[in-house]
């Protein structure tokens, strides 16, 4: 089959290898109908080099038909077309069943200290061959899908894989009273469906995006967005009372704009051979936290600052004065992607599609076209905002 793999920094290339097959009673196959990039791929793309090697399938957010079941799959048959789940999960472990299933304990990487494994994403997260190919092995599949209808495009169906789920927590962790404000730092794709989310709850929805195509886009679904500058934070808080907004997303994560010193820092790490960039990044790790400062500083008193975006550093210095003073909740976590499942899925086969899932995808292409999109997709080129593959 054709798969997307890793090569280097920002080098990729569609390479044929092996079918998938299944290894295990519980496994199944799927022909991938859809595939998305992520904004996490982009860290791969980037920083995460260290913990990938050359030939490396890459990809979280697919869906497709089933093609081949285990002998021990009891919830799937051939020709049911499901969604894939970015984490892999049992379903049945402590951390499952209370609604942690980035947690799990049968998948958990331990031999990094890591949660449950993920598609497509690394030897920190069990370097399971990815959703961006033609052909996909999912472990613990009676688990690990969200059967779905025939009538619906896949784009109304595909992002039930991580990107909205992953807002839908962000928004739940950022704990915003009924009719309250809510703050989302970053209008990528999680972003934008974070600020959708609050406004679809009828919460007062501000934006932070220096990207105008992007938050012309959020506009369009009710959100009031602002351009990243100097004075927006000062902005946003004489918006609402000169407190702050009640709750924050922040849904750019470690590669935010500005600090260059830590881009540079990055950039070196990068440079050394694997086994010293592991060691290094496991124990001395820094993230670019301009969004996540912001965030603490927009925040009001007694409010909740939620993560979506990706952070992975391990010496990263946070302004504790700050956050104690103003006595800030501070949640995140990667998605708890089944817990959200029976909540979300009406709404995207809804009729009136409440969250606009269909006004996201800016660039449909086939699987050739992965590596250049890549690239599009990181410079903010294109007015690229959400690419699918069509393998």
């Amino acid at each position: 089959m054709k798969a997307l793999t890793w090569q280097g920094k920002r080098s990729l290339a569609v390479e044929e290898v092996p079918d998938p097959v299944i290894e295990q009673p519980t496994d199944a196959i799927i022909k991938i109908t859809s595939t998305a990039i992520c904004g996490s791929d982009l860290h791969l793309y980037e920083v995460f080099g260290p913990f990938l090697d050359a030939g490396d399938i890459l990809g979280h957010e697919p869906m497709g038909v089933v093609v081949e079941v285990g002998s021990g799959v009891t919830e799937l048959s051939v020709g049911d077309r499901v969604v894939i789940p970015f984490t892999i999960s049992c379903g049945t472990c402590f951390m499952c069943r209370n609604g942690l299933q980035s947690q799990c304990e049968t998948t958990q990487v331990r031999e990094y200290g890591s949660g449950a494994s993920l598609f497509g994403y690394t030897k920190l997260y069990g370097q399971v061959p990815g959703g961006q190919a033609e052909y996909l092995r999912v472990p613990l599949a009676d688990y690990n899908h969200i059967r779905v209808g025939s009538e619906l495009p896949d784009d109304r169906y595909l992002f039930l894989s991580d990107i909205l789920p992953t807002a839908w927590q962000g928004v739940e962790y950022a704990n915003v009273p009924e009719g309250g404000t809510l703050a989302v730092m970053g209008l990528g794709p999680v972003g934008q469906f974070a600020a959708r989310v609050g406004v679809h709850r009828g919460y007062r929805v501000l934006a932070v995006e220096p990207q105008a195509e992007r938050r012309a886009m959020a506009e369009r679904h009710g959100v009031t967005t602002y351009d990243l500058t100097d004075t927006v934070v000062d902005e946003l808080r004489d918006l609402t009372d000169g407190r702050g907004p009640d709750g924050v997303v922040d849904a750019v994560g470690l590669e935010a704009h500005g600090n260059p010193g830590v881009k540079l820092a990055q950039d070196a790490i990068g440079l050394l051979p694997d086994a010293i960039a592991q060691k290094f990044m496991d124990k001395a790790g820094i993230d670019r936290l301009a969004s996540l400062h912001a965030s603490i500083d927009l925040v009001r008193r007694g409010g909740t600052v939620s993560l979506s975006g990706v952070y992975a550093g391990e010496a990263d210095i946070l302004p504790m004065k700050t956050m104690f003073d103003k006595q800030i909740s501070l949640r995140m976590g990667q998605c708890n992607v089944k817990r959200w499942t029976d909540e979300l899925l009406p709404l995207v086969e809804d009729p009136t599609d409440p969250f606009g899932v269909m006004d996201l995808v800016t660039h449909h292409a086939p699987l050739a076209d992965a590596p250049q999109l890549y690239e599009t997709f990181q410079k903010k080129e294109d007015g690229c905002i959400k690419v699918v593959l069509q393998p």
